[in-house]
């Protein structure tokens, strides 16, 4: 009786569906998320009658033949690259990126890591860090003096100081982009690792080489579609009670047969 083992990969596929749309719908608050959807594929097949075998002495051959598929499997959890809403928050180093890139974030292993994350912060000896605690890159510090802080869509970071009218350049963002930022490792706090899959960082000034620039006093919203998770919620629980009739029917049908005297 395939049919069971079949549904049950059907169950498992509708579950992890859920349970992705379940992490979408708990990050809807969380500063530059991004929606994961999760795809699935179709497992292999087992070949009863192959299509092209010939079925008769003149060379007639099956059109099609008799391939039964065993189920379902899951083949990607793909982040969906978009663009979230910008909200005002008036903070000096709250920045958000408009466009594609990620900050670049020096990890306490020495890794350097990738966020969209621009709610920034700093330290007691003025180090621009995330909300973490891990620095920036490249390093930038603000004196203590400094009475206001000023970061230009460039990237560049002036501090204002009480006795001078112009501002002085303390540093400059760089943005990162990657060939195939799907492929970037989530490791939480929205922090990305490099990977093969993704193709190594390529550095450059915000607003150049296709990167967004910077909006300082503004945060990235998530991307999350809050009515086209609850859709796809009610799809994934019908697609589970579906399978689950399918085990329901399949037990019933080998009830019959143990029943046949």
């Amino acid at each position: 009786m395939r049919a069971l083992k079949i549904a049950a990969t059907g169950m498992s596929a509708q579950q992890m569906r859920v349970e992705v749309i379940s992490n979408n719908l708990s990050n809807m608050s969380t500063t530059g998320y991004n929606a994961r959807k999760a795809e699935f594929a179709d497992l292999h097949y087992q070949q009863l009658a192959r299509a092209g075998t010939i079925n008769a002495s003149d060379g007639t051959v099956l059109p099609t033949g008799i391939q039964l598929g065993l189920g379902v499997r899951p083949s990607a959890i793909a982040v969906q690259l978009e663009q979230g809403a910008l909200s005002a928050t008036g903070g000096d180093l709250d920045v958000a990126i408009e466009g594609s890139g990620y900050l670049e974030v020096t990890l306490p292993s020495g890794q350097t890591g990738y966020t969209r994350d621009g709610g920034l912060k700093r330290t007691g000896e003025g180090v621009i860090v995330t909300s973490d605690g891990f620095p920036v890159s490249p390093e930038i510090v603000v004196p203590n003096d400094a009475r206001k802080i000023s970061i230009n869509g460039d990237g560049e970071v002036y501090a204002y100081f009480a006795d001078a009218t112009e501002g002085q350049l303390l540093g400059q963002f760089t943005l990162a982009g990657f060939a195939n930022p799907k492929g970037l490792e989530a490791m939480g706090s929205n922090m990305f690792l490099e990977t093969e899959a993704s193709g190594p960082a390529l550095q450059s000034t915000p607003g150049q080489d296709g990167l967004g620039s910077l909006r300082q006093g503004y945060l990235e919203d998530s991307s999350v579609d809050a009515v086209k998770e609850i859709t796809d919620l009610i799809e994934a629980q019908r697609g589970y009670e579906l399978n689950s009739k399918v085990i329901s029917a399949a037990d019933q049908m080998l009830a019959a047969t143990s029943q046949v005297r």
